[in-house]
């Protein structure tokens, strides 16, 4: 069975962020090595090289250009490998924090975080707990057939990011210009024919933006599943899909889709993953020694810290605990708890309530946010206007790159840090020999169709079908 989120998803994903980041990365040691052929290109250098005309080369005369397009791919092909030694690309640290827009950390006075997958990371043993809990929720709940108990979890099945055609019951990989990667679409548990894909858009790969899903994943006919918690859900949509599919049993795209939304969103709400987690916190959490040393390092350079979370203060309290000791509400100067993000960055009228030590709400009405004390809900505009912690000096962190990070950039200037645990796995990727080779190769493709579809005669454009076949592939 392919893994959409490793092979299929590579293959679409083309040269997309991954061609970016080693662009920016690795151009020390891809200058040296290519000289300035343009594009990123090694320079060609050929000691019988034909001649030009108007700039371009043409063959030597006598030379049919069938053979001389070919004489060209392999010396260029040569020159790719012969001028990228193994490890010369090797340079980028998966655990390094990567910024892509300039910030000076002295400018920072105030950084706040959420919690979950922010502060608190949590293994991959959840994920299967999520999965099971639901499915067995539509199973006992929603009376779906019992043969989904068979249906396990997948890890590395789907990614963050996919997006969700409910009426097509098509799991797939959009990019930034609108378009399905081909190779990435799946219905159910199996991979759909690219040829399926164009046929079912119309013709096209291209998605119109009024169907496209907005910043929280709430579009009309697509959905984007963006935060780590959606892992389970996207696997657990495929896995009924393909119960059905396999046994012939007719169903609703849109009832379908709500009612495995409805099976996760139990998981959370009723607090049955909250239980899970503080049963057994030494399986659940990962280790947090590292979350205590940042943390008291902030303190101790006089900066102010915040928590904003959707999760219930008992639940945080006995996370943090676990992680960084009993007294670690000592080192926040603001607590806000079921925070309801992302209604809570956008949303003017719900106001805070403050919770006593034993967690019980309390009634007056909060005219000042205090250290160390717990607040509930509340609404961004009032947190602004409470503390006077405003734009570049504020830095927020989170795992939510819409929820969590977009509103507070775009609308109010806070700086913003994402937490990407899967980048450490793409870098991996990015520091192979073999990845280093099949992008300088790509590029040096495309430079040589670029030089060379001047031959129109058909012998020349099949073989620049066939480069560009090879550069789809290598994509």
């Amino acid at each position: 069975m392919a893994a959409l989120g490793s092979a299929a998803l590579r293959r679409g994903g083309g040269a997309g962020p991954r061609l970016l980041a080693v662009a920016v990365s690795c151009q020390s040691c891809r200058h040296k090595a290519t000289g300035d052929g343009g594009h990123g290109q090694p320079r060609e250098q050929h000691p019988a090289a034909p001649g030009r005309v108007g700039g371009q080369p043409v063959p030597a005369e006598g030379a049919d250009t069938k053979t001389y397009l070919w004489a060209r791919y392999h010396e260029m092909k040569k020159l790719v490998y012969d001028l990228l030694p193994p490890g010369v690309c090797n340079l980028l640290n998966p655990a390094a924090i990567y910024a892509n827009n300039e910030i000076s950390l002295g400018d920072v006075e105030i950084y706040g975080f959420d919690y979950d997958y922010t502060l608190a990371q949590y293994s991959n043993l959840l994920h299967s707990m999520i999965f099971n809990t639901a499915r067995d929720i539509l199973i006992e709940q929603f009376k779906y057939p019992e043969g989904l108990g068979k249906y396990d979890y997948i890890p590395g099945f789907a990614i963050r990011g996919l997006h969700y055609d409910v009426q097509k019951s098509l799991l797939m990989k959009i990019d930034a210009f609108h378009y399905v990667q081909l190779g990435t679409a799946y219905r159910g548990l199996k991979p759909v024919p690219d040829e399926e894909v164009i046929e079912l858009y119309g013709g096209t790969q291209h998605i119109p933006l009024y169907q496209m899903s907005d910043f929280y994943g709430k579009g009309p006919s697509l959905k984007q599943f963006m935060d780590i918690f959606s892992l389970p859900e996207m696997t657990l949509l495929s896995s009924v899909i393909d119960y059905f599919i396999t046994h012939g049993i007719e169903f609703d795209q849109v009832h379908l889709y709500k009612d495995i939304s409805d099976a996760i969103r139990d998981v959370h709400v009723k607090g049955v993953m909250y239980k899970w987690i503080e049963k057994d916190m030494e399986q659940f959490i990962l280790h947090g020694d590292e979350i205590y040393a940042v943390l008291n390092r902030l303190v101790n350079h006089k900066k102010k810290l915040f928590l904003i979370t959707n999760s219930p203060f008992s639940f945080v309290d006995k996370g943090m605990k676990h992680m960084v000791g009993k007294n670690w509400r000592d080192l926040f100067d603001m607590v806000i708890v079921q925070a309801d993000k992302p209604n809570f960055f956008t949303d003017r009228r719900k106001p805070f309530r403050k919770l006593d030590d034993k967690g019980s709400l309390q009634w007056d009405k909060i005219n000042q946010l205090e250290k160390g004390k717990i607040y509930k809900e509340g609404n961004l505009f009032d947190f602004l206007r409470l503390t006077g912690w405003r734009g570049s000096k504020v830095l927020y962190f989170g795992d939510h790159l819409y929820s969590d990070l977009a509103d507070l950039m775009l609308r109010h200037g806070w700086r913003t840090g994402a937490i990407v645990p899967e980048l450490e796995t793409e870098i991996r990727i990015i520091n192979t020999e073999q990845y280093m080779h099949s992008l300088t190769w790509q590029q040096a493709l495309t430079g040589l169709l670029e030089r060379m579809q001047m031959y129109q005669d058909a012998e020349s454009k099949q073989v620049l079908l066939e480069w560009m076949k090879e550069r789809q592939e290598i994509r």
